[in-house]
């Protein structure tokens, strides 16, 4: 369930020939007082981020122009202190919205600290030189996640937007259920009342899931572990759908989330949960 924004990526190396020549690969950039060497495109005037704020980029990474590391991708990560002298938390403080650079980094650093891998892999060297072409496209607080992602969804994918709505009114109508809708997307059914208090956010909350597809198909559970899940609520440790459905409910309640895949795992899924999926949840809120 947990969401996590920090540098941990899944990265598919694409091992090509390597014999580009290095000798021009510096031209044009500079280089900073802790190794960084980097070159903007486009650099505007702006606020840059600060620690612990969520950062939009889009971003690739090459070794000596040949070899993919990171092909062309959106992601959105988490600010946080340089892990090494150069690194390219380094470039990204440097940056404002709408600025796309090139960053040049140490090549065995980057794998063992940024990938945490235990060393420099075979095929590559140290003087192997490793770019990071990057465009910010935003930088938020991390309690403004649940809109900026929902927004970008809608906006991005209106097709399959229409398509997840009328599946699950179709959905709900074969099942004869009638629960309430938030102005998000969000439904939800309550199945038994609670003692009537409700959580805040930051507080830390127990519950208990058993989470399925539209299909039936279940996905996981925390009833089968006898466990149920802690988190603090509404700081964008679980899915949005989650932070906001759990906040409906009293300590003691149990209802059912039918949460959009714009407020749960969007355009790439998790595991066995396919992209665009709508997620049903039969939660009950244990403690907080």
């Amino acid at each position: 369930m947990k969401k996590l924004f920090l540098f941990t990526m899944i990265f598919g190396v694409l091992f090509t020939s390597c014999q580009n020549e290095k000798n021009n690969a510096y031209a044009g950039f500079e280089k900073t007082e802790s190794g960084l060497y980097y070159k903007f495109h486009n650099q505007n005037v702006g606020d840059t981020p600060e620690l612990m704020e969520l950062i939009d980029l889009q971003i690739a990474c090459f070794i000596n122009d040949s070899s993919v590391i990171i092909p062309n991708n959106r992601m959105i990560m988490q600010m946080i202190e340089p892990l090494f002298a150069g690194d390219i938390y380094d470039g990204i403080k440097m940056m404002s919205v709408g600025d796309s650079a090139s960053f040049i980094v140490r090549t065995d650093s980057t794998f063992m600290t940024l990938f945490q891998l235990p060393t420099l892999p075979t095929e590559f060297s140290k003087t192997d030189v490793m770019r990071f072409d990057i465009k910010l496209n935003d930088f938020y607080p991390e309690s403004e996640f649940a809109n900026k992602q929902m927004e970008y969804m809608k906006k991005t994918y209106k097709n399959e937007t229409e398509n997840a709505e009328n599946e699950l009114n179709k959905y709900l109508k074969e099942n004869k259920l009638n629960p309430i809708r938030t102005e998000s997307g969000l439904y939800y059914l309550q199945t038994k009342s609670g003692n009537g208090e409700n959580p805040q956010v930051g507080t830390q909350v127990k519950v208990h899931y058993t989470g399925k597809l539209l299909d039936g198909t279940v996905f996981d559970s925390s009833i089968s572990r006898n466990e149920p899940i802690q988190f603090d609520l509404g700081v964008g440790q679980v899915i949005p759908g989650w932070d906001e459905g759990i906040r409906l409910m009293s300590k003691g309640e149990k209802g059912i989330l039918f949460i959009p895949y714009y407020l749960g795992y969007g355009d790439r899924g998790a595991g066995a949960i396919p992209p665009f999926a709508t997620l049903i949840f039969d939660v009950e809120l244990v403690d907080f």
